[in-house]
């Protein structure tokens, strides 16, 4: 089960060939005072899968934030804040962290649960403040961390990454299987492999 509605989530999934259903948590996402960006994003994906995960079912969740000057954007509050948030970030470097969570619980109630967090490193090409209007205005980062999608029109602005891509989409794969690993479940036994 994926405790998310984000399309790029589900995408990401879908096309290893696993089968999942979608039972997005919907809980308060505010940052704890003096809480790091990895503190957070792992945190908040533990609460999201415990948030939905019920008996013999395991859940897999996960939240992304981004981070400039030390500082957490999370999705735009409205088109005025998104070009805000995307003037800070033009030009510059900044990070991109993801806390992925797995939860399982037994038929007997017994839970267990593994989580961890991935960063990513992405530069961003300079842009005017026409360009970002006009990116603004297609509506893509109305609901991204950072106000935009590196998997979509906001591409185009990404002029470098260091770390993983699929990170930055909002679900690092290679972390989602070595989370797997640690609750001692073979990834592979979930995958359409043939």
């Amino acid at each position: 089960m994926l405790a998310s509605a984000s399309p790029s989530r589900r995408e990401l999934l879908a096309a290893l060939g696993l089968t999942f259903e979608v039972r997005p948590a919907d809980l308060d996402e505010t940052p704890r005072p003096a809480e790091s960006p990895r503190e957070l994003v792992v945190r908040l994906a533990q609460e999201k899968a415990a948030a939905v995960v019920g008996a013999g079912e395991l859940a897999i969740a996960a939240d992304t934030v981004v981070v400039i000057d030390g500082e957490i954007l999370g999705k735009p509050l409205d088109p005025e804040d998104a070009c805000g948030a995307l003037a800070r970030i033009a030009g510059r470097t900044h990070e991109v962290w993801t806390g992925v969570a797995l939860a399982e619980v037994a038929h007997d109630g017994a839970r267990r649960t593994a989580a961890d967090a991935d960063r990513t490193l992405v530069t961003m090409a300079a842009l005017t403040a026409e360009e970002i209007a006009a990116y603004v205005a297609t509506g893509e980062p109305l609901d991204k961390a950072g106000s935009y999608a590196i998997q979509g029109i906001g591409a185009l602005h990404v002029e470098a990454i260091e770390g993983n891509y699929t990170n930055v989409v909002g679900l690092p794969l290679p972390l989602v299987r070595r989370l797997f690993a640690r609750l001692d479940f073979d990834l592979r036994a979930f995958l359409a492999l043939g």
